[in-house]
């Protein structure tokens, strides 16, 4: 009884099968074809002896975030472009309304039938994708597209002088496909609500913009292409670095300088005293470390903090010193070091100390 269940059901699948291909054969495939009411057009750049114009303005609606670590920040804003596009143009009485508008992602993708310069952000490591964008079209052709970006961008950060540092985030745009004999973008208009901006431990101080050639091998023959270029200029709040790692460190710093009123016979208690600061000096660097970018050159803070540990390194020679000294018998020489010391270390610090800083602010 189960064998001729199964043989069954094997002859009416194959009789499915012989069916759904001779209905296949018999009904022929016709290509998707667009409706008369909506003609799919392909359109080549606008007509011109010149290369088309597009204007850009950005508003910034928030700077998130801004990473030392991985040289990153987090924004987002509202990107507007406006060029002119004749065959776009048309009779407000015969189409019945004054301008065409495309809003939603839907009408722009499926149903706005213009060309449209596509611009990308050059220097994006993440784009989240659009909430929104609008295409207005004028019966002239005058075409304005509205779209509303939130990404993450890399930018270059010189920390030479690290945690008094400014910094200039760029946000690159760049015409994506044709060179600048074909599309020039040209900078306009840029807002945003500079004092109104709250970045952990920056502030926001100017926002401008510029025109700019980016080298494009891919984008036509003359191997630029035309891009615009957002400027946030920024300074960093020092303060939580400074009583997060500066002044503790200059407390410490001070402290293991009682070393050099301690009794001369207490060897033990002044290496303690010693060794406790160098290694208070190598977590501050570990900490640091984690926190700021890999990067090959010295910082304020690096040498800030390499000069303290090596001052108490020093603190070590002098206790082994003046030990050795007591040792020998000779204790007018160790008193007479101890004595030099508290004073030739305080002065030596704040000459170090302003010498790097003044560096950091001359030099770089």
């Amino acid at each position: 009884m189960k064998y001729a269940l199964v043989l069954l059901s094997m002859l009416m699948l194959m009789s499915a099968v012989t069916a759904d291909e001779a209905v296949s054969d018999s009904v022929p495939v016709l290509p998707l074809q667009a409706s008369p009411d909506n003609q799919w057009r392909v359109l080549e750049l606008p007509d011109g002896e010149s290369a088309v114009q597009v204007r850009v303005d950005f508003h910034l609606l928030d700077l998130q975030e801004i990473n030392d670590a991985l040289e990153t920040f987090e924004f987002s804003g509202v990107l507007t472009l406006s060029w002119q596009d004749s065959r776009q143009a048309f009779d407000p009485v015969e189409v019945g309304v004054q301008e065409m508008v495309y809003n939603g992602s839907y009408q722009f993708n499926e149903l706005a039938p213009a060309w449209y310069p596509q611009v990308i952000l050059a220097n994006a490591l993440e784009v989240q994708a659009a909430q929104g964008v609008l295409v207005r079209v004028q019966p002239d052709g005058s075409s304005r597209l509205v779209q509303t970006i939130n990404a993450v961008a890399k930018s270059h950060l010189d920390l030479h002088r690290y945690p008094f540092d400014k910094q200039q985030l760029n946000i690159v745009f760049e015409v994506l496909g044709f060179d600048d004999s074909e599309v020039m973008i040209e900078s306009g208009t840029v807002t945003g609500h500079v004092a109104g901006l709250q970045v952990p431990q920056w502030d926001l101080t100017n926002i401008s913009m510029e025109s700019r050639l980016l080298a494009a091998p891919y984008a036509g023959a003359s191997g630029s292409s035309s891009a615009v270029v957002v400027n946030l200029k920024t300074e960093r709040r020092s303060f939580f670095l400074l009583r997060l790692v500066v002044l503790p460190m200059m407390v410490i710093m001070a402290l293991s300088w009682a070393v050099f009123w301690m009794d001369r016979s207490s060897l033990g208690d002044r290496m303690s005293v010693s060794f406790v600061g160098i290694l208070t000096a190598v977590a501050y660097q570990t900490m640091i470390s984690s926190i700021m970018s890999q990067i090959s050159y010295m910082t304020l803070i690096h040498a800030f903090l390499y000069f303290s540990f090596v001052l108490m390194c020093a603190t070590v020679v002098i206790n082994l010193v003046v030990g050795n000294f007591d040792r020998q018998g000779d204790f007018d020489r160790g008193d007479l070091i101890d004595r030099r010391c508290r004073w030739i270390f305080p002065c030596v610090y704040l000459v170090l100390l302003c010498a790097i800083v003044s560096i950091a602010f001359i030099w770089f």
